[in-house]
């Protein structure tokens, strides 16, 4: 369903996803296609533009956890990987190798993936394994990290997991472009909200926003009132909140109508369209046109609502395979200069390892999500 919305937008049509045939979003927020008919997975190609070549498809492999803490996730990673009625084999273009939880067990699996013949290695979801396997397989074997831990970039490691910085560049750049030149940031606590925090404060020095100290803290009166103390007595324009914990429905719900509310990807675990306190907030999300369909395929083959960690899974293996059927499993091939389109929307790589992601901004209304802008990667 095509909208316009009230909100003068970067993009020429807004996109309104109704909340009754809403997979769109829903599931799991992790740790960010072409969708055309002529794609090689029925689903759509994150590469196009260069006929195989032929020598015939290179070898990749998904390590994916699982045994250990976090079965779940391993198993949300293996479903993406074999829609569109793709395989895991031992014999095919994608192999499948159970990195468990620890650096020891998913170095031991990247050793396997690699005497296999696995030319790039897609995962392992935990930043505190990227090192082992980075370590296991050499540097002439491209890692592909579905992480979203930047510090774990380089030296052969691409980070493709949809990252705290990617969300504040996106919604914060959009509240810049309307006039909301002055924000604060409420983090959680932990490690991904001081990353949120400086992410945020970051990208205020490139958009010219002025970014008031970050505050941690859950108590919404006490968020209200240190916001205005440090903005001179009102409360800024603006007021991002990264985190979808327990707390962001009080908080937002204390904001709103006071002053404008961003969010970040986080927040698809929530959705936000069944959140009251949400009414009317911005947020950072993959791209609604590139995502729905996926989402819909994931829910008719699994039974179940895709999230990001399924949407990153997916183009992770999509890159590799598809760089291997043009023998460009590399890191030149990783970062070829058009990047790639995802279900997830556009993203591109640099040579640090970090990856640039397009992601939309989506406006919380009444009964509808609606797409208000977008960025290219």
């Amino acid at each position: 369903m095509i909208t316009r919305s009230p909100i003068k937008s970067d993009v020429p049509a807004r996109v309104a996803v109704r909340r009754d045939r809403r997979v769109f979003l829903s599931g799991l927020a992790a740790s960010a296609s072409f969708l055309s008919a002529c794609s090689a997975t029925g689903l759509g190609s994150v590469l196009e533009g260069k006929p195989a070549k032929s020598e015939g498809p290179g070898r990749a492999a998904l390590l994916a956890p699982m045994s250990g803490r976090a079965p779940q996730l391993g198993q949300i990673m293996r479903n993406a990987a074999t829609l569109g009625g793709n395989t895991l084999s031992d014999t095919g273009e994608m192999a499948f190798f159970d990195s468990g939880d620890t650096p020891e067990t998913a170095a031991a699996a990247a050793r396997l993936a690699v005497a296999a013949g696995a030319r790039m290695i897609v995962g392992p979801l935990f930043g505190a394994q990227v090192a082992a396997v980075s370590q296991a397989v050499g540097s002439n074997v491209a890692v592909l990290t579905l992480s979203n831990d930047v510090n774990v970039a380089g030296g052969g490691v691409f980070v493709l997991g949809v990252t705290p910085e990617q969300s504040a560049r996106a919604v914060l750049t959009f509240a810049a472009r309307r006039g909301l030149n002055t924000v604060g940031v409420v983090a959680p606590t932990g490690a991904f909200g001081a990353r949120s925090a400086e992410a945020a404060l970051l990208v205020g020095k490139t958009t010219g926003q002025t970014m008031l100290p970050p505050i941690v803290d859950t108590d919404p009166a006490i968020v209200l009132a240190k916001l205005a103390n440090a903005n001179g007595g009102v409360l800024p324009k603006a007021v991002y909140l990264p985190g979808a914990g327990e707390e962001l429905e009080a908080l937002a719900s204390a904001l709103r109508g006071k002053t404008q509310v961003l969010g970040s990807t986080q927040w698809s675990s929530r959705d936000p369209g069944n959140l009251p306190a949400l009414r009317d907030a911005w947020y950072a999300a993959p791209d609604p046109l590139a995502f729905e369909p996926f989402a819909v395929a994931y829910q008719e083959a699994h039974g179940s609502s895709a999230g990001i960690l399924a949407g990153v899974a997916f183009d992770g293996v999509e890159t590799a395979r598809l760089l291997g059927r043009i023998q460009e499993q590399t890191a030149s091939g990783l970062t070829r200069d058009k990047g790639f389109s995802g279900v997830l929307g556009p993203y591109k790589f640099n040579k640090s390892g970090l990856c640039s992601r397009g992601l939309a901004v989506l406006n919380v209304g009444a009964g509808a999500i609606t797409m208000i802008g977008s960025a290219s990667a």
